[in-house]
């Protein structure tokens, strides 16, 4: 590196996706004050570019623009560069995101954003090509023009500077309200209900994303109402997701989203926030419908997470999981998963007609003159035998392919998103009956706990043994979560207090106290334009939403009021933007429903004793989202406030309580009429 500071700077960094750019002939530097020094002390204007390691598009405006030598000087010379990855500043991005949203563009990957010296935006796009195409203009057009722009029409980029400022500003201005009538639920259910494609599930047309927070609504709506439509646009939704080309048949794990309406064509990056949250819907429908589909692809996913996402190698700590898996390797995208007639046949030799068949693999190919293995003709489960010899048949061309290539590993660990898989990997462990899933969300979550915080705070990305950058309240709210979910299927207390602490972290640093909710941001985060505030889903749940939950569960498991009056202000914080906007609240709401109708479930006995089990078991084998589980054992007592304080075993036998609304059932020694009193 030059003396200066030009030149490339992302050689030091530890981020995979900055890395990936460390040779580019691009002077870029890492967000920082040293990089706004510099563009204030050069009188240029700064280019942002925001990726992460798994983004297809990112790898291509790669390579036709950023290792392109003309172009990368053009860089150089008119700006200031700044390479962020989404996924350890999700802040920024989500600033600079909206800030193209409010430009009235379709925000994505990558992202690219001019902005003046001091980090205010003034114009922006997404991939530019090297040249005019599709409708797009040249990437050294767009330079030439934002850079002559700045320079000779000061006013101008003032203008957008401040209409800019002051929309974000109003971005993050909350919208508060009354309470929220329960009966709204149903009504936003109705609601959404019309956006599910009635022949392939999902919502709306391409691009197909998971949607799982609104599918966990209308599940709670089934069942609330037992009304049949939310229970097929939920269960047919994940029916095709689960047979489509957007799971990896031969490896678990659901792609990030898919690029036709039939989930056929995935964009083939793996996400651990996606898989997350598949798992946890997938074993809430399964516990209503005992559907074998269902269960096969929770035990596949979290078999490839434990197989494939757990970071640490050699004497670094591990445990922690990793972010992603890349959608390209040998720089084509999902060459990794797709399949010839050939290779198949080949590999099967008599047992591949059939294979082929119902996997739909063909000669001509079913994407790109390849073959994306699927089961959209072939939805049905087709016997246990015959599932069985078709997995030993994928089984064999599993083994085949993990000798290709591999596509990349970001094996950055993020607070947020292991909190997300902590958690379901800890429900579905005690669901399913799988301890090995539950001591991997046990370990995962110490090594947050252990290795994310300094000073009783935690830190959002860890990578070769470095912490990077302050946590957020997605960190915290995951986090806690994660630490609730522990507690319900281990009953160890040290995970309430923890997850105590973190809201008490929240509390001191996130509220606002003038009007109310969480910052994204706590109130020491000193390098942006705005402090982030709202309760609107992105690819991952809200934080507010979130909390909300968290706050809910800490008020039932210790009845201390501070926590409801908390949670209730957090319901008023944003309830006046349920007129204007609901389809990205579903997390808001669902965890709404969560603090008015939990389902108290509380079983007292040896946690090694026979009956003990069985009435846990029992617990969690019925879909109740509200559940809220607190096993005590001999010596444990509640506190003073819980509705079942004071409670325990009968005559020395495990015994359970179901409360609603503070109010308690006598003792429940049965497993079965636990689950009758569980669904009420």
């Amino acid at each position: 590196m030059a003396a200066n500071g030009s030149g490339n700077q992302l050689g030091q960094e530890t981020s995979p996706y900055l890395l990936q750019h460390a040779e580019n002939p691009v002077h870029w530097m890492a967000w920082g004050e040293e990089a706004f020094a510099r563009a204030r002390a050069e009188g240029k204007p700064v280019l942002l570019s925001v990726g992460y390691a798994a983004c297809h598009w990112c790898h291509v405006m790669a390579h036709e623009c950023f290792e392109d030598e003309a172009i990368a000087g053009l860089m150089n010379e008119l700006f200031v560069n700044i390479k962020v990855d989404r996924e350890e500043r999700p802040d920024v991005d989500q600033i600079y995101q909206s800030a193209l949203s409010l430009l009235g563009q379709q925000g994505g990957w990558p992202l690219t954003m001019f902005l003046t010296p001091e980090g205010e935006p003034f114009w922006g796009g997404t991939y530019f090509p090297p040249e005019t195409k599709w409708g797009r203009p040249g990437f050294p057009d767009v330079l030439r023009g934002v850079a002559d722009t700045f320079h000779k029409e000061p006013d101008k980029v003032a203008r957008n500077v401040s209409a800019l400022k002051d929309a974000l500003e109003k971005l993050a201005q909350n919208r508060p309200g009354g309470a929220v009538d329960p009966a709204v639920l149903d009504q936003v259910a109705d609601r959404l209900l019309r956006e599910v494609d009635p022949v392939h599930g999902g919502i709306g047309d391409a691009p197909k994303f998971p949607q799982t927070g609104i599918f966990d609504l209308l599940w709670r709506a089934w069942l609330r109402t037992r009304r049949q439509d939310f229970h097929t646009a939920v269960t047919a939704t994940l029916t095709w997701m689960c047979q489509g080309g957007i799971y990896d048949h031969l490896g678990g794990g659901f792609a990030r989203y898919s690029t036709d309406r039939e989930w056929l064509v995935p964009h083939f990056e793996k996400m651990l926030y996606d898989n997350a949250q598949l798992i946890d819907l997938l074993t809430t429908v399964w516990q209503e419908t005992g559907n074998p589909l269902f269960a096969a692809r929770v035990r596949e996913t979290a078999d490839w997470v434990l197989r494939e996402m757990i970071s640490g190698r050699g004497e670094r700590p591990g445990g922690g999981f990793a972010a992603t898996l890349d959608a390209d390797s040998e720089g084509q995208e999902g060459r990794f998963y797709v399949w010839s007639l050939e290779e198949v046949t080949g590999l099967l030799g008599a047992d591949a007609g059939r294979f082929c068949e119902v996997y739909d693999i063909t000669a001509a190919g079913n994407w790109e003159h390849t073959n994306i293995p699927n089961r959209l003709r072939h939805p049905d489960w087709l016997g246990d035998e015959e599932e069985g010899r078709l997995a030993a048949l994928r089984a064999r061309l599993f083994e085949a392919r993990e000798r290709r290539v591999r596509p990349g590993w970001d094996d950055k660990v993020l607070a947020d998103w292991n909190g997300l898989m902590i958690a379901a990997l800890a429900r579905a462990g005690a669901v399913f009956g799988e301890p090995r899933w539950i001591d991997a969300a046990a370990t995962a979550f110490a090594f947050v706990r252990d290795h994310m915080q300094m000073n009783g705070r935690l830190h959002h990305s860890w990578r070769n043994a470095i912490l990077k950058h302050s946590g957020t309240l997605d960190d915290y709210a995951n986090m806690a979560r994660a630490a609730l979910a522990l507690f319900e299927v281990t009953g160890d207390w040290s995970h309430v207090d923890q997850a105590r602490q973190w809201a008490a972290v929240c509390d001191r640093h996130f509220w606002d106290d003038a009007g109310g909710g969480y910052f994204l941001v706590a109130d020491d985060a000193m390098d942006l334009i705005v402090r982030p505030r709202n309760a609107q889903d992105n690819a991952v749940p809200s934080g507010n939403g979130t909390m909300l939950g968290v706050l809910a569960r800490l008020w039932y498991l210790t009845g201390d009021q501070a926590y409801r009056d908390r949670a209730d202000a957090l319901v008023t914080a944003f309830s006046g933007e349920l007129a204007r906007n609901f389809f990205p609240l579903t997390n808001y709401l669902n965890n709404l429903d969560l603090l008015e109708q939990a389902v108290q479930v509380v079983v007292a006995g040896d946690p090694d004793a026979p009956d003990t089990q069985d009435l846990l078991r029992a617990a969690v084998s019925v879909s109740q989202p509200n559940l809220v589980l607190t096993p005590i054992g001999p010596g444990t007592a509640l506190p003073d406030g819980h509705p079942a304080a004071g409670k325990g075993p009968v005559d020395e036998a495990a015994a359970a309580y179901v409360c609603r609304e503070m109010s308690c059932s006598l003792p429940v020694t049965e497993p079965e009429a636990l689950r009758e009193k569980i669904r009420g």
